[in-house]
């Protein structure tokens, strides 16, 4: 993930997002990701879609959207489309209210033979270390099945490319993501694929996030080749370096002191926050809003491909 990027040499984008979960309080991470999000679509005139990723009801609590909207707006962080309040997000914009589209995807490729169900444990899935073997890939199982998820058949080698603003990169699907799952074990639809298709539904072909969803990208490339979504394929990705609380361990969602709604409770200003933001990434100056965080963050050690 090298080649940093230079200033005001971006190509047009029609649509990106900002897409957290409200799964905890948001950290300082998080704000990194919305404020190059927000950045890169000014420098090439994407419009900003709030997609909120909420899927997973049994995360989802009313603080931690509520939330969301808090910290977009105390950091003044704009969008364009997408629910302004959790009213709105619950009547219109919800993951919930779009799992036809899920099902529907999920069942063309069950019937094109590109899925298998699997009844693997948790326990027996801890033993491969992140990985999968494939274990259940030939055994025919019942696709509606007691404790039974859907993976997808990755025994194919797919020439994947990711676009990126210096071209077009090969890329391989890592041994962490061989038949990944793309519907959980409650029936409803896993990440990887209730992300791709919302990215095509909504018409984003922009998508900046953090270095660690790299091999989420790479997951989701070959999910959209094997649905035929050509769409995604021609998305441009942009992958950012994390903000670390110490060199091993990356920033969690919780209501520690590097959470927004922390730092908010204890009088922090969006300057503050700023700035700590920069200083954690070895800049040393007083940040007074978004855009110059933004611009000083592409201009100084960049967004990498």
């Amino acid at each position: 993930m090298e080649n940093i990027l230079h200033r005001y040499d971006y190509p047009a984008h029609r649509k990106t997002r900002i897409a957290p979960t409200p799964s905890g309080f948001l950290h300082l991470g998080n704000v990194l990701s919305f404020v190059l999000t927000a950045t890169l679509a000014r420098r090439s005139g994407a419009a900003i879609l709030l997609r909120i990723d909420d899927m997973d009801q049994q995360r989802v609590r009313p603080e931690y959207v509520q939330d969301i909207f808090d910290t977009l707006h105390f950091l003044d962080i704009p969008w364009e489309e997408g629910p302004r309040n959790p009213e709105e997000l619950q009547r219109q914009w919800s993951q919930v209210g779009r799992e036809a589209l899920y099902l529907q995807a999920l069942e063309a490729l069950k019937a094109a033979g590109k899925l298998f169900a699997c009844d693997c444990s948790r326990s027996r899935l801890q033993q491969f270390d992140g990985s999968y073997d494939g274990h259940c890939l030939h055994r025919a199982l019942p696709w509606e099945g007691k404790e039974v998820c859907w993976r997808i058949n990755t025994g194919a080698e797919l020439p994947l490319l990711m676009k990126t603003k210096t071209g077009m990169l090969p890329v391989s699907l890592p041994p962490e993501q061989q038949y990944f799952v793309v519907r959980k074990k409650d029936g409803h639809a896993a990440y990887q694929l209730a992300s791709v298709i919302d990215d095509d539904y909504f018409g984003v072909d922009l998508i900046v996030r953090g270095a660690d969803l790299w091999d989420s990208t790479l997951a989701q490339l070959y999910l959209a080749q094997q649905a035929g979504m050509d769409r995604f394929g021609n998305t441009t990705f942009y992958h950012h370096p994390l903000l670390m609380e110490t060199p091993e361990k990356k920033l969690s969602k919780s209501d520690g002191a590097t959470s927004v709604h922390y730092l908010r409770k204890n009088g922090n200003t969006k300057a503050a926050i700023f700035s700590a933001i920069a200083n954690m990434l070895g800049i040393h100056e007083q940040v007074p809003d978004w855009e110059t965080l933004g611009s000083l963050l592409l201009d100084r050690c960049a967004v990498r491909r």
